[in-house]
């Protein structure tokens, strides 16, 4: 039998005002309404929180909507409390590409004028990221208000655009860039020290990269079976090849039937023998992934768990290094 290598691991517009239960969390020392001289950073979940804690330190207060792997962000129905929460906020960070398409609603309702950071117009691939494909850095915000009215831009699901984009390494040391000069305008006086532990946390991405470009250097185009997208962008980082057929992922991805053409696909392609690893999001799944979850047991073929949001305890370098080593362990296996 497989051994399974455990990684240590959507709001109605309408009704915002209604919502009365699921509170945000604050996942730093402060409250949303005094953040005792702080800069208070409201995210969609913890993941991208974790990050804003990173950069800005003693000096901001960060409350994180999505907290726990049992809340999908695709299906999260925000609460009063949480439209509070952006109301009171300094600065906002976002997935966006639909992603977390409660924080649109949640901002418009909310009235709240804070800049907002999208982190998907950080990604190189993100048809919306102005100035991306040279290089360039995109524009550090937008505010509340325009970011409400400007339709497609950043905001709506792109069909074929992967949006978890936080598995993307080059993408956090953008974002990371731009969290800093923000929160360097925000709160003047302390720039210096977000743009210093800016700085540290990219030297921390750069040490992910180079536990990635090991396991290139060792297992460059193993195959790998992802049952749905999340850990795409690390994979490649790897140097590792996706072999998962589109059609099985994207179902899965959007909670839909597998196809039963593509299902047999799938199936044929892991007894094949070809597949070095199977990556599965325990926050999605269903009677097909189970199938070739059963499959790769019985080929015993290792199966990992990469997930949407950070384990209990976990930072986001500590996570991301916990996920390469389960990946780099189950290439060994």
């Amino acid at each position: 039998m497989t051994r399974r290598l455990l990684a240590p691991v959507v709001l109605g517009a309408a009704s915002v005002l209604a919502l009365a239960g699921c509170a945000g969390t604050t996942t730093s020392t402060g409250s949303t309404g005094d953040s005792g001289g702080k800069v208070t950073v409201v995210a969609s979940t913890d993941v991208y929180g974790s990050i804003a804690e990173a950069v800005g330190g003693d000096f901001v207060d960060v409350q994180s909507i999505i907290t726990s792997p049992s809340q999908d962000p695709h299906e999260y129905e925000a609460s009063a409390q949480d439209q509070l929460t952006l109301k009171n906020a300094g600065l906002v960070i976002e997935n966006g590409a639909g992603y977390d398409a409660f924080m649109e609603s949640l901002i418009e309702a909310s009235g709240t004028t804070a800049p907002v950071l999208t982190a998907v117009e950080y990604n190189h691939d993100y048809p919306g990221a102005e100035g991306h494909d040279d290089g360039a850095t995109p524009e550090p915000s937008e505010s509340a208000d325009d970011h409400a009215h400007d339709e497609g831009d950043g905001h709506d699901h792109i069909e074929g655009f992967n949006e978890h984009v936080w598995y993307d390494p080059h993408t956090i040391e953008d974002l990371t860039a731009a969290i800093a000069e923000e929160l360097g305008q925000l709160a003047p006086d302390h720039a210096a020290d977000f743009t210093a532990n800016a700085d540290a946390f990219t030297q921390q991405i750069a040490g992910l990269e180079d536990s990635l470009a090991q396991i290139e250097a060792k297992d460059a185009g193993a195959k790998v079976f992802v049952t749905e997208p999340v850990p795409v962008y690390l994979i490649e980082a790897a140097g590792l090849d996706n072999a998962t057929p589109n059609e099985f992922s994207e179902a899965v991805e959007e909670g839909q039937d597998v196809p039963p053409a593509t299902l047999l696909e799938s199936l044929q392609l892991v007894e094949s023998g070809q597949i070095s690893v199977m990556i599965v999001n325990p926050q999605t799944g269903g009677a097909e992934t189970t199938q070739v979850e059963d499959e790769a047991e019985a080929k015993n073929i290792p199966v990992i768990e990469f997930t949407e949001t950070l384990p209990e305890g976990q930072t986001y370098i500590s996570w991301m290094q916990s996920n390469i080593s389960a990946l780099s362990d189950a290439l060994a296996a």
